[in-house]
């Protein structure tokens, strides 16, 4: 467990990345250090959307982000007036969703100090909405600030006529002993729980504390983990698809189903449905915009049923790295962490049994599986090719 002092402030859930929050605090301390468009990156769980709301409440704090003020508190709570943030619901971030916030980020801040955009996964904007964001670069108001987040600088997620325009912030995956001590002293997690639950997450920030805080998520990773050494037939190879995209299927429903209904009724409320006299017209004029409700909701279903599906599929692939590392090695994982060390003996058995050609042929099927998520294969067909392609042999 590390003994380093925690960061202080707005700073505080920056886990694991001193060097980012010393940069960030050089660039608000120094007014020669700062620049109107920030882009940050790194893998899953690093915590860049953490490190860019961070940076934007300090921004408009006037004692670099003490996590105290009125406006370190509004910022981070997603109520402050001049600090927007544009995150996906659904498969992507259309342009007329970036059209309006950039509207209002050309204009002079109305109480902070900056008008600031963030953009999370900004690696999901479509080729329009760059484009619209990519103007905003090239002719930046005096006063605003754009912060993108996305996994890398690779061109298929972030353009690279908008990487140019920024400075970029890098972030790596926190060590463990990092994200196990925030657990403990943020969350309260006990410290085994939280040992455990962050050495399964491979230091990713919000995985860890779903895992330590729901043990349902422990169930899940649990089912899936079981998985590889179950698929000895065909039969069971259909079995485990069918289960793997019905576990996605149901946390997606769990998840949209009581966020959807207060949705449906806050519109149906404004379109006074159900109202008599002057309402029943409003209402029927209304139609439209409750069908686009239904298109959004429908549409941030998928993209939680697909998230969730390739949560599993990274959790499978790390597995068929364990075997792999224990393969290469003789039976010994010769320095190199497990991904999975609470399910060693599982990879132990994988490695004995399909050696390391084997688990290089599965991490390259679990690999296309994701692709092929991505290109809109339907889950049921994309999930069955995969299994089968894991079968152990007879």
């Amino acid at each position: 467990m590390t003994t380093a002092a925690p960061p202080a402030g707005v700073w505080a859930d920056v886990v694991g990345q001193p060097a980012v929050v010393a940069e960030l605090q050089a660039a608000i301390a120094s007014p020669t250090a700062m620049t109107h468009a920030w882009l940050f990156t790194g893998p899953p769980g690093s915590g860049r959307s953490v490190a860019a709301r961070a940076f934007a409440a300090a921004l408009q704090c006037p004692n670099g982000g003490d996590g105290t003020c009125h406006e370190c508190r509004t910022v981070l709570a997603g109520s402050h007036a001049d600090v927007h943030r544009v995150v996906p619901e659904g498969l992507s971030i259309g342009v007329a969703e970036v059209r309006q916030i950039v509207r209002t980020a050309g204009r002079a801040p109305s109480g902070g100090r900056w008008q600031v955009v963030v953009v999370e996964d900004a690696d999901r904007m479509t080729e329009q909405a760059s484009n619209t964001v990519l103007k905003m670069l090239e002719e930046p108001p005096p006063r605003t600030v754009f912060l993108l987040c996305a996994p890398s600088l690779h061109p298929d997620d972030v353009p690279v006529t908008i990487r140019s325009r920024c400075r970029v912030v890098a972030l790596r995956t926190p060590r463990i002993e990092a994200v196990a001590e925030v657990l403990t002293r943020r969350d309260g997690v006990d410290p085994a729980l939280a040992a455990w639950s962050a050495a399964a997450a491979g230091g990713h920030v919000g995985r860890a504390r779903h895992l330590a805080q729901d043990e349902s998520a422990r169930l899940a990773r649990k089912a899936v983990l079981d998985i590889p050494l179950s698929l000895v037939s065909l039969a069971a190879c259909l079995n485990a698809a069918d289960d793997l995209v019905a576990a996605a299927k149901e946390e997606s429903d769990r998840t949209t189903a009581e966020v959807d209904a207060v949705e449906t009724d806050a519109v149906k409320a404004s379109l006074g449905v159900g109202a008599r006299g002057p309402g029943v017209a409003a209402a029927s004029r209304g139609a439209g915009q409750l069908k686009e409700l239904e298109k959004r909701q429908k549409s941030r279903a998928t993209r939680l049923g697909r998230d969730s599906l390739d949560r599993a599929l990274v959790d499978l692939a790390a597995l068929y790295r364990d075997a792999l590392v224990i393969s290469s090695a003789g039976g010994a994982e010769a320095g190199v962490p497990l991904a999975h060390p609470d399910r060693r003996a599982d990879a132990v058995e994988l490695a004995r049994r399909i050696g390391a050609d084997g688990a290089l042929r599965r991490i390259d099927a679990v690999l296309a599986a994701r692709t092929a998520l991505e290109q809109n294969v339907k889950p049921q067909i994309a999930v069955e090719a995969l299994t089968v392609a894991l079968r152990l042999p007879a």
